[in-house]
């Protein structure tokens, strides 16, 4: 299917490609550097080197030209020309990029596959409110995962922990919405604002700062 979305959210540019092609023919897609080319040969996984290609892909679909993206110590991409802010998601078949020329961005994508609950002590503190509601409760914890994914990738990672640094305020769930997160350490607030979208059997947080 390729490209499955793209379009302006709240001052950013979103895109989402759908994996349908082998590796052949998302190579012929974009134009890859030596550095480029050696990463992918080192990927042990299959399922890696495309999801790796389909950011390219994606990446010059979404701004129109190629782009090399490069990676800090803690695997943070970076546009190398800084032309764009830029944070990925993969999950299952689904890559997805948020870019923005004046805001820091994080996004993350997931599959709803697997009974969440099993690990919600690890990512939810007593301050969340998760629904009661059977119909609802999996879907809530998703949204409080991928929120707490977008934030990490947002800041500068480090240490933080997603059940003692982090923090999603109430709200109602919905298909979609607005939700305000925070990262507390110590005496420091950081104060951001995310959105929620459904789409399918995924879920897609985005964070803007």
């Amino acid at each position: 299917m390729g490209l499955k979305e793209k379009r302006e959210i709240n001052g950013c540019l979103l895109g989402s490609w759908e994996i349908n092609e082998d590796l052949e023919s998302l190579k012929s897609m974009v134009k890859l550097d030596p550095d480029e080319i050696e990463r992918i040969n080192n990927f042990r996984s299959y399922a890696r080197r495309l999801e790796y290609l389909s950011v390219r892909v994606l990446l010059k679909t979404m701004i129109g030209r190629n782009a090399r993206i490069i990676y800090d110590h803690t695997n943070k991409p970076f546009i190398k020309d800084n032309s764009y802010q830029i944070s990925i998601s993969h999950s299952n078949k689904l890559t997805s990029i948020l870019l923005s020329t004046t805001n820091k961005v994080g996004i993350d994508l997931e599959y709803m596959s697997h009974r969440i609950s099993r690990i919600s002590h690890k990512f939810i503190n007593q301050e969340e409110v998760i629904s009661e509601d059977p119909g609802l409760k999996r879907y809530h914890l998703y949204i409080h995962w991928c929120a707490k994914e977008a934030l990490y990738k947002i800041c500068d990672k480090g240490l933080l922990n997603f059940k003692e640094h982090m923090f999603i305020k109430p709200f109602e769930v919905n298909d979609s919405g607005n939700i305000k997160g925070m990262i507390k350490i110590g005496k420091r607030t950081q104060k951001f604002d995310m959105s929620y979208f459904k789409t399918g059997n995924y879920i897609t947080v985005l964070c803007y700062k």
